[in-house]
């Protein structure tokens, strides 16, 4: 065994082994030098040169992570998955391309070769980018809120939104169409052509649709999108939807109710669709939650989906919006364990 490792750490190309529980059991000198890593074994953070503070697969980066990522597509697909990654030195960055092979109970990424490329560093800064685009993590607003992203590759298409306006809470949780680096071009179209000064969602939602207009894309191209202000003064929800599949759950001493709207997405399919406001009352100690397909849509090894019910049986045992989107979060990992799409969801503590 000593001299396979020695054999194995004196030969240029990179190895890592990986078991399925993301636990790295092997790394060769190559692939250390190449991560700038210290350890040979141990977490992926400890191994991969991850500069990150936070718990290793814990961390909202982790979402992000492309390794995880590839070793979680190679758990879920007999043991192979294929993937390009990008480590950030002093001297540049570096593009690697690895490969997973099954090991018999254990994962063998081998890196096919390494070479600078400025489209690979350009793929970084988009992702850094769009994660800038996201609220931030602890709640500043008039009404606390919680929320959660996970996209299925390194660029998303989902938007959560959440800002104030004239002291008043605004949520905003969009869906484009599509996945990868065209879904994160249309969700930063989003970002940008989205009004926070607009009080009113549904104003917010036209304006959207008329710049949509000027993109001029086919029909394939589209934004679900809900929109929401929390009054606390009258303790009202001012809501509207753009085709929006995925329903708002408001939690009660009642029950949960289910708020659907049925209205065309943003798009060129209905270019002069007016979208209208509505308002549902609330009671103190409510919880909103808004959800994206995703979430209901993800599927388990068996082909089952997660569904709706389960989303609010989550949020039926949920005292607040923070434990609703840490429960959900498991709730799917332990579902689901690998994401076919953007899992998205934002929660008001109302």
């Amino acid at each position: 065994m000593n001299l396979y490792r020695e054999v194995l750490d004196n030969i240029p190309t990179a190895a890592i082994v990986v078991d399925k529980n993301m636990k790295v059991r092997y790394t060769n000198r190559a692939f250390r030098e190449c991560f700038r890593a210290s350890r040979s074994k141990g977490t992926l953070k400890e191994t991969t040169g991850c500069t990150s503070d936070e718990v290793c697969g814990k961390g909202v980066r982790c979402a992000y992570c492309a390794i995880r990522s590839l070793f979680a597509d190679a758990v879920k697909n007999d043991g192979r998955a294929f993937r390009k990654l990008i480590v950030r030195g002093g001297e540049g960055d570096i593009s690697f391309r690895i490969r997973v092979t099954p090991l018999g109970k254990l994962y063998l990424g081998i890196v096919d070769d390494a070479y600078e490329t400025e489209i690979a560093r350009e793929m970084y800064s988009a992702q850094d980018i769009q994660q800038r685009l996201l609220p931030p993590a602890s709640s500043s607003a008039a009404t606390h809120y919680s929320f959660m992203y996970i996209p299925c590759r390194e660029i998303g298409g989902d938007l959560p939104d959440v800002y104030e306006v004239g002291g008043e809470t605004m949520g905003l949780l969009a869906d484009v169409s599509g996945k990868g680096i065209s879904a994160g071009m249309l969700s930063a179209f989003v970002k940008a052509g989205w009004d926070r000064a607009e009080p009113s969602p549904a104003r917010a939602l036209r304006g959207l649709n008329a710049k949509f207009q000027e993109l001029h894309l086919d029909e394939r191209s589209y934004v679900t999108a809900v929109a929401v202000r929390v009054d606390n003064a009258r303790r009202e929800i001012v809501y509207s939807v753009a085709g929006h599949n995925a329903p708002m759950l408001l939690k009660s001493a009642l029950g949960i109710d289910e708020i659907v709207m049925h209205s065309p997405p943003i798009s060129n399919w209905i270019p002069d669709f007016a979208y209208e406001d509505r308002v549902i009352g609330y009671a103190e100690g409510d919880i909103l939650a808004l959800i994206t397909d995703g979430v209901t849509e993800s599927k388990n090894a068996a082909g089952e989906q997660f569904g709706l019910e389960r989303v609010e049986e989550v949020l039926s045992r949920s005292e607040s919006a923070e434990r609703f989107i840490e429960r959900l979060k498991a709730a799917l990992k332990e579902f689901c364990g690998t994401f076919e799409d953007d899992i998205t969801a934002v929660a008001f503590d109302l």
